[in-house]
């Protein structure tokens, strides 16, 4: 992945290479500020309760895999260092989601719950649906959003091929965060089944689009859908708007 961060390096800007006044304000107004403290040692209080956390439980994983883990079997504390929402990608996350404010939100790919809460610091008064496969992950996300009182999250556990149309069925969505499969063909899958859920001022974001070539070629796809319009390209995320009155642009920022 380094050799693609040096490239993204090569090919990325700051504000100043940015002619979209949406995207300029976006990148000035959300990426380039400074977090808010209370939401981040709120998020921090979320990540610390599950780094306490040194029960052992049994991974069911459906995606592409783990490139740590070499077995099923993982420590709660340990998947929060090397598998959860990086804290770079959270402080993101939650800036986006507060700059956004989506009132409804679907989460594919729960794990143990980090992502989730992030979003949910970033905008409280969001409903969230989230999906997970495993159900000992999704067991342990339960427990966090209990203990911590988080309402309006609804977490399904099942596959995603099998309960992402029905909860996609007949709804209009602000957010979604695709941070569940890192393979193309569920990457791809998963977009077109979520097109019908779009409206003007959705914004999507996929999850670790340089894990893999595959990420990299659904992501390629991705920008080049239709029905996209504009795409940023953080590294960590590519951040996906469908709004028609933008001109067809793409963009790397570096954050």
């Amino acid at each position: 992945m380094l050799t693609q961060y040096l490239k993204f390096i090569t090919k990325s800007t700051n504000q100043h290479g940015v002619h979209s006044p949406f995207v300029y304000i976006l990148v000035t107004k959300c990426f380039y500020t400074k977090i808010d403290n209370g939401l981040w040692k709120l998020f921090l209080g979320f990540k610390n309760q599950l780094l306490d956390n040194q029960s052992t439980i049994k991974v069911t994983d459906f995606g592409s895999g783990s490139k740590t883990f070499k077995t099923n079997k993982r420590k709660v504390s340990k998947i929060v260092k090397v598998a959860a929402v990086s804290n770079k990608k959270a402080k993101l996350l939650i800036k986006i989601v507060k700059y956004f404010k989506p009132e409804n939100s679907l989460e594919i790919g729960t794990s143990i719950g980090l992502g989730t809460s992030a979003i949910k610091v970033g905008y409280q008064n969001s409903k969230i649906t989230t999906l997970e496969g495993c159900p000992e992950t999704a067991k342990i996300a339960q427990v966090l959003f209990k203990n911590n009182h988080l309402k309006n999250i609804d977490n399904i556990i099942g596959n995603f091929d099998e309960i992402l149309p029905k909860v996609i069925n007949n709804k209009k969505l602000d957010f979604i965060y695709f941070d569940g499969n890192h393979t193309k063909k569920a990457t791809l899958a998963y977009f077109n089944i979520c097109l019908s859920s779009i409206k003007n001022d959705s914004f999507w974001i996929f999850d670790d689009i340089y894990w893999n070539k595959e990420m990299e070629e659904a992501w390629l796809e991705i920008k080049n859908h239709p029905k996209v319009r504009v795409t940023v390209d953080v590294f960590h995320f590519g951040i996906v708007f469908f709004r028609k009155e933008q001109a067809k642009e793409h963009f790397k920022i570096r954050v």
